[in-house]
Formats: structure tokens, sequence, C-alpha cells
């Protein structure tokens, strides 16, 4: 990992080491209630909510290009299903909607589709905020097992300013970037989180120098400007988003700015609404930890390389890596390399665990550039100068080198993998300029899905609770839906849950509150 905590921790472009239910959205899934109630606050009743209006299609579109050859090959992604076509454009965004910083830039726009994807369908806006590149997330969906979302209906990504396909931030020194890549190296030293504090001050001074006067404008409100602006090409009143992890925050800003122009919002895999960066980062070093449990369980069932015990083995390894003995991959690029693999969606899952297990044993017995090139690959796909940009400016509160260090004690004991990097992490961004919390809704005419996964490696699901509160307090009619799997989204990755996605997508209706997909 090239940054941990908040900034950088597990990134994974489309987590996932779970199998779903299903290879794409079926008329009436498999789905298990575990309580009737409705998530709806108040006194309201189903007879006096309104009937949910149709999403529009698009009557006007941005000059769409073919470009599924490139993108295919820039993400490294397998060809997908025949049929699949996608299309990238640019959207001319205002740098700051309230004039403050005139200007304009172009925003990276990505659309999905199969050759049978009907043509009048409403398409669904997917941004995964500063996890990773919504384009890389929507080529994961679109060439894995889960394409079959897309027959229903377009789903189209929105590069979030700086991140994936939106023009590049490149404003860290390599010195420091290198530093910040390495950061398990000492991580687990007295003083990790003061010269994790430094290298944060580095690359914030060259970061805002180099964007200023834009350097304020990275925050979640303004990536849901940017999508505003998608829906203003559109000549379209109401759209339906899909907000993954950070991108649940950028959706949660839409709403709070825009509430009429919301014609659905999915919340899958939140990260917290109200939270603090601790509790954010604890959140996520949990949630990175059950990914792994639940990876060493299939290795073990397999009878992977990694032995009879595969999490003992993975532990070790982080343990070499953090003493030099796998030079020149450190812990925490180790910890980078073994998420973003994770993370990569294939159809054969057991393949991918083997594979997986085949390059952690071989760095164990000696053979380190397999494990090499997995980090170059993750660092470059998840761990960007603009996501360290945004995470910045979206985190709140972020801990003194001094409280950062406790936590890593502490930490390191209760998540053995993780908690140590990720608290150390913690401080790359205290000296980032403060910038207000996203707003939240304060209401909103259509009910909400919240979906999340039993172990996300990037935002754990702490934020379940903070989120569905923040819409019961707003009068907004919810329902949660959990996902027993492991990985970072579980729209992206559960058959399961994309049908219920899909009737909710299509008539506004919810599942029942505390329904449960199977992994």
């Amino acid at each position: 990992m090239r940054r941990t905590g908040v900034l950088a921790a597990v990134w994974i472009a489309v987590a996932a080491v779970s199998t779903a239910c299903g290879a794409g959205p079926s008329i009436r899934p498999e789905v298990a209630v575990v309580r009737d109630d409705p998530g709806v606050s108040g006194d309201r009743s189903t007879e006096d909510e309104t009937v949910v209006p149709e999403l529009p299609a698009p009557a006007t579109e941005p000059a769409w290009r073919d470009c599924t050859a490139e993108t295919i090959s820039a993400f490294d992604a397998p060809p997908g299903p025949a049929g699949l076509v996608l299309e990238c454009a640019e959207v001319v965004t205002p740098i700051d909607v309230a004039g403050t910083v005139p200007g304009t830039f172009p925003l990276a726009v990505m659309r999905a589709r199969l050759a049978d994807t009907p043509g009048d369908a409403a398409p669904l806006v997917l941004t995964t905020g500063a996890d990773t590149a919504s384009t890389r997330a929507l080529t994961g969906l679109a060439t894995g097992p889960m394409s079959g979302a897309l027959a229903m209906r377009p789903i189209v990504a929105v590069d979030r300013r700086g991140i994936g396909n939106s023009l590049a931030i490149d404003c860290i020194f390599p010195a420091d970037q290198r530093g910040l890549g390495d950061l398990g190296q000492f991580g687990r030293s007295g003083d990790a989180a003061d010269r994790v504090a430094e290298l944060g001050r580095q690359a914030t001074i060259s970061c805002t120098d180099y964007l200023q006067p834009q350097q304020l404008m990275f925050g979640a409100s303004h990536a849901a400007d940017d999508i505003e602006r998608l829906r203003q090409v559109w000549e379209v009143d109401r759209i339906g988003i899909l907000g993954v992890g950070n991108g649940a925050t950028v959706a949660l800003a839409y709403a709070a700015a825009y509430p009429g122009a919301v014609g659905r919002l999915v919340l899958d895999s939140p990260a917290p609404a109200t939270a603090d960066a601790e509790i954010m980062a604890e959140s996520q070093a949990r949630g990175a930890e059950a990914a792994v449990d639940a990876f060493a369980r299939q290795c073990a069932d397999l009878d992977c390389a990694l032995g009879d015990d595969p999490r003992a083995a993975i532990e070790e390894l982080h343990r070499r890596a953090a003493g030099g003995e796998l030079a020149p991959v450190s812990a925490n690029s180790f910890l980078t390399a073994l998420t973003g693999v994770l993370g990569t969606p294939r159809a054969d899952l057991q393949a991918r665990v083997r594979e997986v297990a085949d390059v952690l044993a071989g760095a164990r017995d000696g053979d380190v550039m397999p494990l090499i090139e997995l980090v170059g690959a993750a660092e470059e796909a998840l761990a960007t100068d603009g996501q360290f940009v945004a995470q910045c400016s979206d985190g709140q509160r972020w801990p003194t080198p001094a409280h950062a260090g406790d936590l890593a004690q502490n930490w390191s004991t209760l998540y053995p993998l993780y908690g140590a990097e990720i608290a150390s992490g913690l401080t790359a961004c205290a000296a980032w300029p403060s910038l207000p919390p996203p707003p939240l809704p304060a209401a909103l005419d259509v009910p909400v899905l919240v979906s999340s996964g039993a172990a996300d490696p990037i935002v754990g699901n702490a934020g379940v609770e903070s989120v569905t509160g923040v819409l019961t307090a707003g009068g907004i009619a919810w329902a949660a839906l959990s996902w027993q799997g492991a990985g970072y989204s579980a729209a992206l990755h559960s058959g399961c849950v994309q049908s219920r996605m899909e009737i909710y997508l299509s008539g506004g209706e919810l599942p029942p509150n505390g329904s449960l997909c199977p992994a």
C-alpha cells in the first residue's frame, strides 16, 4: 500500500474474494429476510408515499466514442462478454459552479452496454469516488462474471477529478511518493506516524502549489457538481446514482445539493457519513482483516500452495517484508499487492485463489519478481496522486502523530496485518487545508437502497448505520440489503444484490429491510 488508513490502506479496484449467487440480475432472486420492518423514519406510511417516477432516458448524449479495446488494454482486463461496448466521452465542467475560480475542465465519463441493452433504457450513474477510478470499477464489472447487469440498462461511470481518465494530477515528488508507498517498512517503529506526517506535509506543499488556485476544488461537493453537469448534458430532470464506498459520500452530497434531481439512489458499501478519520480507518482495518480471512479459508479448502494455514503464511510474509527480507517489497507495498490481486474480479474464482497463492508462495521461497510486478500494478492503479488529493480533501479530524502512534500499538494487536500501517498512515493528510464536511441530504422524495458486504476491505461496514441514521433523520425511506460475501462493493459482485437493485431502479420498489444475499 502506498498510503494507509483513510488514504490508501487497502485499495482494491473492484474487490471480491467471494462468489455471487448468480451471473446477473434475475426476475426474483433468492433473498433471505431476517427482519421485515421497513427502513422508514417517523410516522410516514406506505399509503402516504407518492409514486416513484420512472427514470427518464437521456434526451441528448455527449460525444461518445468507442474505447472498448483501449480500456480493456489499459486496465489489463479480460475481453468480456460478446457484444460488450465501452464508450468514452468528455464533459466540459465548471471548475467551481459558484464562480470563485473561473474556468472549465474535461470530466471523463464512460458508458458500458451490451449489444442487446435496450436503447431507450435510463442509464445508471456509477461513482466510486476516491476509492478507485470509477471507469476501472465499471470495466471490472463489464468484463467480469457480473456483466449481466448491463443487459437491463447502460451504466455510466464518472471519474472523480484527477482520478482515472479525468485530467491527471502529478504533484508528489517521486521520493515522497516512494516513502509513502513504503510506509510499512517502518510502520511498526515508534516514529512511524511522525515520519508519515512529514512525508504528507511535503506532498501537501507540492500538491497545493501544483493545483493552485484550484487546490480546494477536489472535495466530494465538487464531485457532486460534476455529476450534475452530466445530468444537464443529458437534459433529464432526474438520474439514478450508484455510489460505492467513498462514492456514496459523493452521492449523498449530490442528494443534498440537488434533491429534486435524484430519481434513484443506491448507497453501496457506504463510508461512514459523519465519522472522523479514526473511525473510518478502524472500520477499514476490520473489513480488510475479514476479507483476508475469507481468502485464507478458500485457499485452505482448495489445498493451495500456502499450506494448511494460509492466514499464518500471509502474516509471516508480512513480517518478513517489514524486516526487509522481501526487498524491495515493503510490508506496506506487500499489503497493496495482496489486496489488489484479491480485488481483481475473475469468473473462475478458484483459479484466481490458486494464482494469488502461487505468487505468495513463490515470494516465500525466494522468487519475489511476480510480487514486485503486482506491487507496481496495484500502486499505479490504486494509489495515485489524484486519490491522495481527493482523500485529503474529504477527510475530517486527522489525528496527531502521538495519537496515531498509540492507535498503531493498539491496532497491531486487534488487526495484525493492517492495523499498524493504517493507523500510522492517518497522519499523511494532517497538513492538508481543512474543508467543510460533505453535505448530507435533509429530505428526499424517493426511497434509498443501502447495500453492504460482510467483509469490505476498503470501507468496512461501519458506514451503514451512520448513513441510515442520516436518512432516518431526514424522513427518507430506506431499506438495507446485506451481502454475506467478502470484497469491495456488494452491487459489483453479487448477482443477488444486482437483482434487487434492478427491481428498485425499474419501479422504485425497495426490498424488505434487513434482507440477506448469500455469498
